[in-house]
């Protein structure tokens, strides 16, 4: 009996809405129609002209005397040419990426300079010109008192390797 009565007013209650919903939108449209009549009682107004269409301009590709982009090509020294020595020992510093290394100052001893780096550990280490640091065989070229000079040999994607400069400079804090 409970859930009659309540499945009734629950009919009764959307009847509801639903006559208020048809009655709310059914009133006068005057103020629209008198709003639409005084636009249309405006002047028009000028329309820009359209841009001038542009002609179409062919191209004919013409591949003579380019190499193929689908085959692979021979490096011009792939017998010689820069390479890392892969016999050579490799020192501490090179265990780090040369991003993670910060030059921290310099220090002069018995007329020679050298470099202070310190690692992402927090550990300064000493250094001179013909050491090698980072991981791509950067060996350090010279050092001033606001910068170290490394020259990497990195992969040029060609098989073969080239030449390039980096620089530690002097970390401000």
């Amino acid at each position: 009996m409970k859930r009659q009565l309540i499945k009734t007013m629950s009919i009764v209650s959307l009847g509801a809405l639903v006559v208020t919903g048809v009655v709310g939108c059914g009133g006068s449209n005057s103020d629209l129609k008198q709003v639409i009549a005084e636009k249309k009682k405006r002047p028009g107004s000028h329309i820009a002209p359209l841009q001038p269409i542009k002609t179409y301009e062919s191209f004919t590709y013409d591949p003579t005397g380019l190499r193929s982009p689908f085959v692979a090509s021979t490096p011009a020294s792939s017998g010689g040419g820069i390479r890392p020595d892969a016999h050579r020992n490799r020192q501490y510093l090179e265990t780090y990426s040369l991003d993670t290394l910060k030059m921290v100052g310099t220090l002069r001893q018995a007329g020679q300079t050298f470099g202070l780096i310190q690692t992402k550990d927090g550990l300064v280490h000493r250094v001179q010109t013909g050491n090698y640091v980072g991981q791509n065989d950067g060996k350090i070229q010279t050092i001033t008192d606001s910068k170290i000079t490394v020259v990497e040999i990195v992969p040029d994607g060609m098989g073969a390797y080239v030449e390039r400069p980096a620089t530690l400079a002097l970390a401000t804090h």
